[in-house]
Parts: structure tokens; sequence; C-alpha cells
């Protein structure tokens, strides 16, 4: 069972339109992917635009790692309790570097 989360704000609030923005675009470029497959598209055409998808979306996340570790972290710090949320930012990490 895993912790739980405080409710808000998170470190992403007052950048969360542009954060929406930039996934937005994710997603377009994900239904631009189904649309090259329907349409028979080159194979190497689709797995460029793959590694571009991969990178706008990992863009994302490192940004969202920024924040965490700017609001969360910090704000543990000032509590005095840090090392669980250095933790959960290592795990992060891990899971980021996996993928």
């Amino acid at each position: 069972m895993s912790e739980a989360r405080p409710a808000g704000p998170h470190g992403y609030s007052a950048d969360k339109q542009a954060l929406m923005s930039r996934l937005k675009r994710v997603e377009g470029q994900i239904r631009g992917l189904q649309r090259m497959v329907d349409e028979d598209t080159y194979c190497i055409d689709i797995l460029t635009q793959i590694s571009a998808a991969k990178s706008a979306l990992h863009a994302v996340a490192v940004g969202l790692l920024e924040d965490h570790l700017r609001h969360c972290v910090v704000h543990a710090a000032t509590e005095g309790d840090v090392e669980p949320k250095i933790k959960e930012a290592s795990a992060a990490v891990a899971r980021l570097v996996k993928s």
C-alpha cells in the first residue's frame, strides 16, 4: 500500500497550463502515429515519429521531476522529514532511466 499523497497544490500547479499544452501536443503526435499506421506509412518514418513522441514525453517527465524537487522535496526539508521524499524522487528517476 502506498502512502497518501498530498492533495495539492503540487509543484507543477503554477505551470499547469503549459504542462497541459505540452501533453496535448504529445497526444497529437500519438494520433499522428495512428494515422501513419492507418495510411501504411513507411516504417522508418513511423519509428522516427515514435522517437520524437518519446522525447517530448521525456521532457514533460523531467520538468515534473524538477518541479517535485523544487516544491515537494524542499517543503519536506523545511518540515524536517526529507528522507521519504528523496527516496520517492530517486525511485522516479530510476523509472525514467529504465524507460
